[in-house]
């Protein structure tokens, strides 16, 4: 599993954008596959150009409840999106998911400005279908 790090120390060494493309095309590859009954309705995401399942498992067996995720598209680059997304997030417990700005990191790798309007909005309508499922995880545990 690629850390959110490695991310960052590969986007820092390829100069081009291009070549970044092409290397959030390859997280994207990487996604762990999704099952045909997961890409159902209720884990569409919407708000999204492309088609976007995201399909969340609540692990409660260690004490605090952890969110794991797995998420799949259409579009080779919205896979790599999501693929650095779950890096992110998935494994992570609702306090921690919402103590990350997903767009920071995002906008820090240079995304706002070689997103189209349209990914862009996708990507945010992502981030919050899990700071949502974070919200109502903490909500039930409470």
């Amino acid at each position: 599993m690629t850390t959110i790090d490695e991310i960052r120390d590969n986007f820092e060494l390829l100069e081009e954008w291009d070549d970044r493309y092409r290397y959030v095309i390859e997280l994207g590859r990487t996604l762990a596959p999704m099952s045909e009954q997961e890409h159902s309705a209720a884990n569409k995401v919407q708000g999204c150009a492309s088609q976007v399942w995201l399909s969340r498992q609540l692990d409660r067996s260690g004490g605090e409840p952890r969110l794991t995720y797995l998420g799949d598209s259409d579009a080779h680059i919205v896979r790599g999106l999501i693929a650095i997304l779950l890096t992110l997030y998935s494994g992570q417990t609702p306090q921690q998911i919402l103590a990350t700005d997903a767009i920071a990191v995002f906008d820090e790798f240079g995304f706002r400005e070689h997103l189209t309007p349209q990914r862009s909005n996708g990507l945010r309508a992502m981030v919050e279908r899990i700071r949502s499922d974070a919200r109502e995880a903490l909500a039930a545990a409470s």
